[in-house]
């Protein structure tokens, strides 16, 4: 097996800082890489719980002035994870969020903060560490799109690139002027660079010039190449089609287990789920629901957003109630549905019960001790929750978009599939359909053989980055005969 060395440029890392998936994506990959002969080392920028967390660094570069103050360069590692971090105060020593104000507010300098990273990971290609000169440089998401960008305008002999799309919605778009700033060339400026309606695309950047794309599922490649699913950028990627694929997600199962697992009240296997009973009781109590393990406990971890169909779930609660359900419900985002859920749990207490934020513990106690995971997204890269949903025993009820249609094999559909039916899925993603699947989920539930042969399966899903990292092994290596010339 010919090794390969891999430079992952990614904005949050799990579990040092995370605000969605692809800090989950971003911490578990490197790890399973191991296994198929990847040396992977992450870098990521030097935000404050990364300072604090990062043990026995090295600093191996120093400059005094890095697009506009002092900056360093370190090697250390955390958890397993081999970093490297790019230390600017000016550009991340700032509190809270990665992306934006305490205010909820873009950083208005984000557009120079991501180009740093992405430069310095071009800089690090080019063999800027001589100990580490990666085979590949794989950029996640728009932050850092520029990468790949740098790294064909530099005009050198190059690594291969890869860029990894977890989310179309996030495009990286910023005013025409930046281009001087962050060191591209006005030529980067039109239809074949970086311009996008009149300004520049760091996400465009990426899709642009890197060797090969990859996105989290094999249904959402198919969809982003639509003009609606594609979000502005369906023509290029349709031009792109023979260089992009889809590879699932998978799940740090060291983590997302219930046999092991600290979080939990009760830990359970798969040979005996008694203690999801006991796991559901203290599920209850958390939320100030009523104490019964006959009704059916619908558990949600979202953010909350059009997005993610959380106003449908909305539309729906009077089936919920009607159907003698409950629900669990832990998320923030769009403030007018964090007060309409916060309202909805007011008027109807012990059967709806609310938590704005996110709590990683609260969320494995969700898995856990929910019957059913509820994922109404009108659009799904891949979505992690279901997956965690499946090794815990929860039934996933889905919305037949993207990653979820991957990876639920609807109660309807097993025996054409060939596999074992593990949730409920619906479409059109719309209230109506919706609440025609929980009606159906409910009766399900009541059904104590069957609702066990759902969990069972799911139990048996194998969720974990085994076989995707190994996709990934085989991308790269694909990218590996030579380094690239411009």
């Amino acid at each position: 097996m010919t090794p390969v060395r891999v430079l992952a440029v990614a904005s949050e890392v799990y579990p040092i800082v995370k605000t969605g998936g692809l800090a989950d994506v971003a911490g578990a990959l490197p790890v399973a890489l191991k296994a198929h002969g990847v040396e992977m080392r992450t870098l990521m920028p030097g935000y404050p719980d990364v300072m604090r967390q990062l043990s026995d660094a090295d600093e191996i570069r120093r400059w005094p002035d890095y697009f506009g103050g002092p900056g360093r360069l370190l090697a250390g590692s955390h958890d397993g994870l081999d970093l490297f971090v790019l230390d600017v105060p000016h550009l991340y020593a700032r509190p809270g969020n990665p992306y934006v104000t305490q205010e909820g507010i873009d950083w208005p300098d984000n557009g120079v903060r991501f180009a740093a990273l992405s430069r310095v990971a071009a800089d690090i290609g080019h063999g800027l560490i001589p100990a580490f000169v990666p085979d590949i440089v794989h950029a996640h998401d728009w932050q850092a799109g520029l990468a790949p960008a740098y790294l064909h305008y530099d005009n050198r002999p190059r690594p291969g690139t890869v860029m990894t799309i977890h989310n179309m919605a996030y495009q990286g778009k910023f005013a025409r002027e930046l281009i001087g700033a962050i060191g591209l060339p006005w030529g980067a400026f039109n239809v074949n660079g970086l311009e996008y309606f009149g300004g520049i695309s760091f996400l465009k950047a990426g899709l642009q010039f890197a060797d090969r794309i990859t996105t989290v599922s094999p249904t959402y490649a198919q969809e982003i190449q639509t003009d609606e699913g594609g979000m502005g950028f369906g023509g290029l990627l349709r031009a792109r089609a023979s260089v992009l694929s889809g590879i699932l997600n998978g799940i740090d199962v060291s983590v997302w287990n219930p046999q092991t697992d600290p979080h939990i009240a009760y830990r359970f296997g798969a040979e005996d789920l008694t203690f999801r009973a006991a796991n559901k009781a203290v599920l209850q109590q958390q939320f100030n629901l009523d104490s019964s393990d006959e009704v059916p406990l619908l558990g949600v971890i979202s953010r909350l957003s059009w997005q993610k169909g959380l106003d449908l779930l909305l539309d729906v609660i009077p089936t919920i109630l009607g159907e003698g359900m409950q629900l669990a419900l832990l998320g923030s985002g769009d403030r007018n549905l964090q007060d309409r859920y916060q309202a909805a749990a007011r008027a109807n207490p012990g059967r709806i019960g609310v938590v704005i934020g996110y709590d990683e513990i609260l969320a494995h106690l969700i898995q856990a001790g929910s019957d059913a995971l509820l994922v109404p997204s009108r659009f799904e890269p891949c979505g992690l929750t279901q997956l965690c949903a499946l090794r815990y025993g929860a039934v996933p009820i889905v919305a037949r978009v993207g990653g979820l249609e991957d990876t639920i094999v609807d109660i309807g559909e097993a025996d054409r599939s060939g596999r074992d039916a593990t949730g409920f899925k619906f479409g059109p993603v719309t209230a109506d359909a919706f609440a025609r699947t929980l009606r159906k989920a409910n009766l399900t539930f009541h059904d104590k053989v069957t609702w066990r042969r759902l969990q069972l399966s799911g139990l048996s899903t194998d969720v974990s980055w085994r076989n995707r990292a190994g996709d990934y092994a085989a991308l790269y290596r694909g990218l590996m005969p030579a380094r690239h010339t411009a």
